[in-house]
């Protein structure tokens, strides 16, 4: 009886003296593990966003001394129509990438986790664009897509004039087609790796259940999918709403201002008008909106509310 007694005793005393002294056997790691990394997101991402909201409320042209004006930067932004309908466009860009981008990984990424023949050989051909920069992608459609030279030019009876950048809606299409292509295999990856880590177990007990293969899929696969997909979808709207090369490349903004998202706005604003602050209110609304819309899907698809199994070691 003592013995039984003693035993639970000296083992909690053991895994609390542990966790006193950050040994490696028990408890979490002592902050010291993660102070590099501390380090570097502070200095890299705090220190810039301090001074981004900093010069939001400044008058400077980049060359003389900042001049603090107050929010005098963001009721002019407030009151500039180009301003409105940037943000607009940000947000419908950002809706459509993800409308587009969302079925076609999950189920690129469900297919690439399983057996099937020359799969292996098949995903890496699918995931070269990963290995391009959105310069790069963005310079290669834009010589395809070119209305004098390009596929377009040689398919008029596909694409008409063969100018899709000449109008709102054909230039829009093109930034959603080219984002798509290249980010597509991003987030099949992720799909993939997730996938993969389903138990066979469900799939067996749903196939002695009656279940086919879109039963399986339905029922069994997409559930498993879920935490996959909000973070899918939290980096395509990061992702989408801080996009700039590839209009800068393919578009410039045009026709006219048709596609003049928030970020190329504030390329403009702070490196071709040289309002700095101007450019700096545009970059912290455009972290205040991206923040807002991904603690939004976090809230609704409940992923806030979810513990890890790992939870209190």
């Amino acid at each position: 009886m003592t013995t039984t007694t003693v035993a639970p005793r000296l083992a909690a005393q053991e895994l609390r003296s542990g966790r006193r002294s950050g040994g490696a056997d028990h408890g979490r790691p002592s902050f010291a593990w993660a102070l590099p990394a501390t380090l570097f997101f502070g200095f890299f991402a705090i220190v810039p966003l301090v001074l981004v909201v900093a010069l939001s409320f400044m008058s400077w042209n980049g060359i003389g001394e900042a001049e603090y004006v107050g929010l005098a930067n963001w009721r002019r932004l407030a009151a500039d129509p180009t301003m409105i309908q940037s943000l607009w466009l940000s947000v419908l860009l950002t809706a459509l990438g993800v409308a587009v981008q969302t079925p076609l990984s999950l189920l690129i990424g469900v297919w690439a986790a399983g057996h099937q023949r020359n799969r292996a050989v098949l995903s890496a051909i699918f995931f070269l664009p990963l290995l391009l920069s959105a310069t790069a992608v963005s310079v290669l459609w834009r010589a395809l897509l070119d209305p004098n030279f390009g596929v377009p030019g040689q398919a008029s009876w596909l694409f008409g004039d063969g100018n899709l950048f000449g109008s709102r809606t054909g230039a829009i299409g093109v930034l959603v087609f080219v984002s798509s292509w290249q980010f597509i295999p991003f987030h099949a990856l992720i799909y993939q790796g997730s996938a993969r880590t389903i138990p066979a177990v469900l799939y067996q007990a749903a196939e002695v259940d009656g279940a086919g293969r879109w039963g399986q899929f339905r029922h069994v696969t997409l559930p498993q999918l879920r935490n996959a997909m909000i973070t899918s979808v939290v980096l395509m709207v990061v992702g989408g709403l801080t996009t700039f090369d590839t209009v800068l490349i393919l578009t410039q903004g045009g026709p006219g201002t048709d596609t003049t998202i928030s970020a190329y706005y504030m390329y403009e604003q702070a490196f071709r008008s040289f309002d700095f602050g101007a450019g700096a209110a545009i970059a912290l609304l455009l972290v205040v909106v991206a923040t807002i819309i991904s603690l939004i899907v976090v809230k609704v698809s409940g992923y806030d509310k979810m513990r890890s199994t790992m939870e209190g070691l």
